[in-house]
């Protein structure tokens, strides 16, 4: 069978590969092979998802022998509690988990009150809507981010009819967080305000949350804003930030400092307060009048007392006339009655001090600058507030020290750059210069293989002449050609033809022997010469 043009030119081309380009071709060859068998590697491979996160030991166990029992693939990762799954078999495995009642470990909340019988008692009934209502709020506080596992526990009291004996529910709420990560105050905040609300009659006080190292994150009675010491940290840094942020607009960056020290108060009470008012008109809620009158005659008079409290008659006949009236009314008075509920941590006093730079505030006027910091930080000077704002000249020499660091910093900078920037064109050189030697060994043994051709001596009686110094030499007969060195390669015999009694042939061979006997060299050189005239023929 004929074997196509193009298939015949490339295995021609290959065949006048010398063994270095035949070597950097098979690794070329090699490497394009490796290169393609890794790409479709990576594109056949499968993605995955997660199947379950934060899955305990003995669930992860089940699933996983699950997994195995149906063939699916899967991985581990974040220490064995998340399995990852392809992602066209992450539906299949869940609904398959499920239908196994796995993970058992979350199992809870509310899907307690499915496996409860009718005989179940009430100690029963509200232990396991306790546990239900716990199961839920773990799993809302367990979305959040970067919260791996939560354990809520709610202390709720039996209901009681006696109002002085009624105890408030309290709940603790224990947190893991993922590695690296810390809640935030406003998160643990939202945690405890989410617990308060689902549970009946909790107060956001009485929710006590700790993280997995034991830090107290918010404690009963204090609620999830903190201590008077965090409220007073958080309140001076906001009025800081806001006095600094104004102050560098106006001054420039660090040409001002700002301190703010907040005095905050410790104790909490209930206050009730009821006030009085007279109402307008004064209108009468209730009024009654009672009048008496009485004229006639008749009846000895009583008389007046004398000594020993005995009445003395002063007339014995007379009229009388008696008037009497009585009036009662309660007036509509206006009364406020207020209860007031004071937490610990409200602002008593605070002091503000400014510090400007007095090499940057020439000309500025202190006053107006007192009286926009005293406006910005909420000043009320009958709570006792201070401001004090002073020009003085600031310590340059953290600033100067900075600005070397930085510049010396700036300079093994540029100096790594150039380090690197050198060693890439060293690479480069190296690489450039390794390639030159590769292609020069190439095309030395490419000519050494040329040159050392088998050559017909046979034909030379086709060229015209020899040098003209070997024109009249006179060789003897028995002289013959000195031997060549030939690689063994082409070792092969070469035929040489008989002269026969051909004066000219005779001739031509007496003056090769006679130029191969004097002068070696030059006679390599014109073999060198033939040869390449016969390439390029």
């Amino acid at each position: 069978m004929a074997v196509p043009a193009p298939l015949a030119k490339l295995g021609q081309t290959i065949g006048g590969f010398s063994i270095g380009q035949r070597t950097v071709a098979i690794i070329g060859i090699a490497v394009l092979v490796l290169g393609g068998i890794a790409l479709a590697t990576f594109v056949t491979q499968p993605r995955y998802s997660p199947l379950f996160t934060g899955l305990q030991a003995a669930d992860a166990s089940a699933i996983v022998e699950q997994l195995k029992t149906d063939g699916i693939p899967y991985e581990l990762s974040n220490g064995g509690a998340t399995i990852m799954v392809p992602e066209e078999n992450v539906y299949d495995a869940r609904l398959k988990a499920a239908a196994a009642g796995m993970p058992t470990a979350g199992q809870g909340g509310y899907s307690l009150l499915d496996d409860m019988g009718v005989t179940s008692s009430e100690f029963q009934q509200s232990v396991t809507y306790k546990r239900a209502l716990e199961g839920e709020l773990a799993k809302t506080v367990e979305a959040l981010d970067g919260v791996k596992m939560a354990s809520v526990k709610l202390a709720i009291p039996e209901e009681t009819v006696f109002v002085d004996s009624k105890v408030d529910p309290t709940a603790s709420i224990f947190v893991e967080t993922t590695p690296g990560t810390t809640l935030t105050r406003d998160q643990v905040q939202s945690v405890v305000h989410l617990a308060s609300a689902a549970v009946d009659g909790l107060k956001p006080e009485n929710v006590a949350v700790v993280d997995a190292a034991g830090t107290l994150l918010s404690a009963v009675g204090v609620g999830a804003t903190g201590g008077v010491d965090a409220q007073a940290s958080d309140y001076e840094e906001r009025i800081q930030a806001a006095v600094q942020g104004m102050l560098d607009r106006v001054v420039g960056r660090g040409n001002a400092t700002v301190a703010v020290a907040a005095d905050m108060s410790m104790e909490s009470a209930e206050r009730t307060e009821e006030s009085f008012t007279d109402p307008k008109g004064a209108p009468a809620l209730t009024e009654s009048t009672k009048t008496e009158n009485y004229e006639g005659t008749g009846g000895g008079s009583a008389g007046v007392l004398g000594p020993d409290n005995i009445a003395v008659p002063e007339n014995s006949t007379g009229d009388g006339t008696f008037t009497s009236e009585t009036s009662d009314r309660t007036n509509a008075v206006n009364k406020v009655t207020e209860n007031r509920s004071i937490p610990a941590g409200s602002l008593e006093r605070q002091t503000i001090s400014v510090a400007l730079d007095a090499a940057s505030t020439q000309g500025l006027d202190v006053d107006k600058v007192t009286e926009m910091v005293s406006a910005a930080a909420g000043i009320n000077t009958d709570r006792g507030d201070l401001v004090s704002v002073n020009v003085i000249p600031f310590n340059a020499e953290d600033a100067t020290a900075a600005q070397d660091a930085l510049a010396a910093a700036n300079a093994d900078a540029e100096a790594a750059r150039k380090a690197e920037l050198m060693r890439t064109l060293v690479i480069a050189g190296a690489s450039v210069l390794a390639l030159l030697l590769i292609l020069a060994v190439i095309l030395f043994r490419r000519r050494n293989k040329q040159n050392r051709e088998p050559l017909d001596i046979g034909e030379f009686h086709e060229y015209e002449a020899l040098p003209d110094k070997f024109q009249s030499l006179d060789a003897p007969a028995t002289t013959s050609i000195p031997s060549i060195p030939v690689p063994a390669a082409v070792a092969a015999p070469v035929p040489v033809p008989a002269f026969g009694a051909d004066e000219d042939s005779a001739r031509k061979r007496s003056d090769l022997d006679a130029m191969a006997a004097s002068d070696p060299a030059m006679m390599a050189d014109y073999l060198r010469t033939v040869m390449d005239d016969r390439a390029n023929a």
